[in-house]
């Protein structure tokens, strides 16, 4: 049964207070887990002895700040300690001995409660953190359930058919009957994991579709946790921010775009493996920047090129144009920009704490070739997928006004 009107409007006020209830505690709990990842990869997370005794998988809080401090995420160690104190307050992180409820600069040892199982796991988080699984697996696995479809004659990219969709739940084992799998998209969609494309169903077993609106790739900037209210950054699903080809751990990152500060409010989309966009070759295509229930809303945020250039003009020789060659290295969680335009494509944001950023790459410069493949006639799609089916170490070519 579909329910409309008043019966959705209920529906949408239930949801919208459970969004404001969830939303820090999704956002606690990926970005604790991205923290986690990186700080093990850092070798920060390691066994540490103190008086004859081996302490697994911990850290020493007075590193941790000095760490945070020198990865930008913290600006002085008061701020690096309250974002701890922040994890410890949540359950995330915990004394080794349980001996101070005070995130301390001094040289305590700090645990992650997921390294040794202590995690409290209660309804609510169990719910996000299988949404998070089943995510992560649909990203990961060769399927065509995330698809451009129609509904009400508008098109929605990386949609998913709620029947498919409870098709491929049961063939991968996560429920056992129909029945318990629709339950289980009902509370995903409560839950502010998934949603229908114009918020006005709740999920049942049928043709109506779709789409994941919380991006879990998204690299969590460790500030947004002291902050009360949502991000005004928006989130990018379709950017190299957010996407690796396998066993990628984080999203993209905060990062500066058209207007950082300007609330941006467009249409959701996770496909890992598409960076296509319904907007146009300009376009842009993201998430809520919170987990509202507002309706999603498709929008074209302003280019940041001053004009727009042709392939000739770039190649003209003695024009205003140098190129730059960068070798980026993808870490854990993307290269960090975004690529919009078309003939040539453009770099339209740069996240100022990844790969990209560190190896020389701005806004603006227009993309000329990738891993030695000339892209000047190719669109922001076509050169996306290049990168996102290319190896980690990506060479581009790009031309910078001077």
């Amino acid at each position: 049964m579909v329910l409309e009107g008043r019966e959705m409007d209920g529906i949408g006020n239930t949801m919208q207070k459970k969004a404001a209830e969830l939303e820090r505690l999704a956002e606690v709990l990926v970005t604790g887990e991205q923290l986690r990842l990186r700080l093990h990869e850092a070798k920060v997370i390691k066994d540490r002895r103190h008086h004859l005794r081996t302490y697994p998988n911990c850290f020493v809080a007075k590193e941790l700040i000095d760490w945070l401090i020198e990865h930008k995420e913290a600006s002085d160690r008061d701020t690096a300690i309250k974002i701890m104190q922040k994890l410890l307050d949540q359950s995330i992180i915990h004394h080794v001995c349980d001996e101070h409820r005070e995130f301390k600069d001094m040289k305590l040892f700090y645990r992650f409660r997921k390294d040794d199982g202590t995690f409290p796991l209660d309804s609510e988080a169990k719910v996000f953190m299988r949404g998070q699984r089943i995510y992560e697996k649909l990203m990961n696995t060769e399927n065509n359930l995330l698809q451009t479809r129609e509904e009400e004659n508008v098109s929605f990219e990386r949609t998913l058919v709620a029947s498919e969709f409870i098709d491929w739940l049961l063939q991968e084992g996560e429920m056992a009957t129909r029945e318990e799998t629709e339950q289980l998209g009902r509370r995903l969609l409560e839950h502010g994991i998934i949603q229908h494309v114009t918020n006005k169903h709740h999920f049942v077993d049928g043709p109506l579709l779709f789409q994941f609106r919380m991006n879990f790739r998204r690299r969590r900037r460790l500030i947004e946790l002291l902050h009360e209210r949502g991000r005004s950054i928006p989130e990018s699903h379709d950017s190299p921010f957010c996407l690796r080809k396998q066993n990628s751990d984080g999203g993209n990152t905060s990062f500066l775009s058209v207007s950082p500060t300007k609330e941006i409010k467009v249409a959701v989309g996770v496909r890992r493996s598409s960076m296509s966009s319904s907007c146009g070759s300009s376009g842009y295509y993201s998430s809520s920047p919170t987990l509202s229930s507002s309706p999603p809303v498709l929008c074209n945020p302003k280019s940041v090129l001053k004009r727009q250039v042709s392939p000739e003009e770039l190649q003209t020789p003695g024009g205003p144009f140098i190129k730059k060659t960068f070798t980026i290295v993808g870490d854990a969680v993307g290269w960090g920009f975004v690529v919009r335009g078309s003939k040539p494509c453009h770099i339209q944001a740069v996240d100022p704490g990844g790969p990209a950023a560190a190896a020389g790459m701005k806004v603006c410069q227009f993309v000329v070739s990738v891993n030695g493949l000339n892209v000047l006639c190719q669109d922001y799609r076509t050169v996306s997928s290049l990168i996102l089916n290319g190896p980690r170490t990506i060479v581009m070519e790009v031309m910078e006004e001077v």
